[in-house]
């Protein structure tokens, strides 16, 4: 049944796709919002899928492992969203299924900030920490359900904002090669796979505060070209940026430190573009607080698969910038007219929606996108008895 249910699902998908001007896709109701316009690949197909998640899809939580653990994570810092989404995924309504039978994904609750933050030694630095505990936790839940050697785990997800996100799977070949990975550094070269895996963006809530996380400032009150602020040390990319603009161009601000009494928020509110280069991993927070700043992201990285890029044009509300034409950036940007830019900068106020925070969440929000991510790679397989 949840396989036949799914099959409905992609047809009605693909007609909407591939059908937009049919009157059953143009009618489709929605009291709040409409996906329109060019952020969207394709909206009618979108909006289809949307309502259709809303309508079926079923998340089993398994229950085994305590807290900190498992079941738990921080809400505030870099790794605020691994928190987030494990504490409003404990809470949902809406998704979140009782029967495992009816489910049409698991979710595997452990959480790679925690397992790390009281198992791993700094001095000792064994992984072997990380290890333990995902291979024991696979190994319990495998042994106690039926529905991960039912589907080899193609059916269950993880979720983790950490660097090595990618590297607590490696030790269950199953996790790795088969199962969704949502993670936060979606680094093709380390093999995340966009056909099966899905990339959520890195949120940094300082204080774990998410309310006035947005702020509107009409295009001429920003009075620098360009702005980047963060640690020079922090991979290849960060380096060159500085080594090319350091204080070479005054409407390219670069810095390592900010002056005493500058603040980071209110020089995104007065800057055109907002650079975001990688660090030592693919994900910047510096993407979403760009578009919270209604600044133009403008994204310096290598085999980086963007949050939400199945949905979403990225380059109809940000700009890209290969490593190798760092020492051309100010061209780059001083050759986007005019009217060019007030379009991204509108494309940016429309794509806010999905990076919000609410708790609880909101239809189309960032927890809802991560949920239509595992929805979308759960519509790719078919699952056989």
């Amino acid at each position: 049944m949840v396989e036949a249910d799914l099959a409905k699902a992609r047809a009605l998908i693909r007609d909407a796709s591939l059908n937009p001007s049919n009157r059953s896709t143009l009618e489709l109701p929605d009291s709040d919002y409409v996906p329109q316009g060019n952020i969207y690949r394709n909206p009618h197909a979108f909006h289809r899928s949307y309502l259709l998640m809303e309508k079926m899809f079923k998340i089993f939580v398994y229950e085994e492992g305590e807290p900190p653990l498992f079941h738990y994570g921080s809400c505030k810092d870099i790794y605020s969203m691994e928190g987030l989404f494990m504490s409003l995924m404990e809470q949902d309504t809406r998704y979140r299924t009782w029967d495992p039978n009816e489910a049409h994904v698991y979710f595997l609750p452990f959480s790679v900030v925690m397992i790390l933050k009281h198992l791993f030694d700094p001095i000792i630095r064994d992984k072997a920490v990380m290890e333990r505990t995902v291979v024991d936790y696979v190994g319990i839940i495998s042994n106690k359900y039926p529905f991960w050697n039912r589907s080899i785990g193609v059916d269950h997800f993880m979720l983790s904002c950490h660097d090595w996100g990618p590297r607590a799977t490696w030790y269950v070949k199953e996790l790795y090669y088969n199962s969704i990975r949502v993670l936060c550094n979606a680094n093709t070269s380390e093999y995340f796979n966009p056909k099966k895996d899905a990339s959520f963006p890195e949120i940094n809530l300082v204080t774990g505060e998410i309310t006035n996380l947005t702020a509107h400032l009409t295009p001429s009150n920003r009075s620098i070209l360009a702005f980047f602020a963060g640690n020079l040390y922090h991979g290849k990319i960060r380096a060159l940026v500085f080594k090319h603009w350091k204080g070479k161009d005054n409407g390219i601000q670069i810095y390592e430190k900010l002056p005493v009494g500058v603040s980071y928020s209110e020089m995104m509110k007065k800057s055109r573009f907002c650079l975001c280069p990688s660090g030592h991993e693919v994900a910047s927070p510096r993407i979403v607080e760009a578009i919270y700043a209604e600044c133009v992201p403008v994204i310096i990285s290598q085999n980086y698969v963007l949050p939400f890029s199945d949905v979403l044009r990225w380059e109809s509300f940000s700009i890209q910038i290969a490593v190798s034409e760092i020492a051309n950036l100010k061209n780059i940007l001083m050759g986007i007219s005019e009217e060019r830019y007030d379009r991204m900068v509108e494309n940016v106020r429309k794509v806010q929606n999905h990076f919000l925070v609410n708790d609880p969440p909101k239809r189309y929000d960032v927890f809802n996108m991560i949920i239509h991510s595992v929805w979308l790679r759960r519509l790719n397989v078919r699952i056989y008895s």
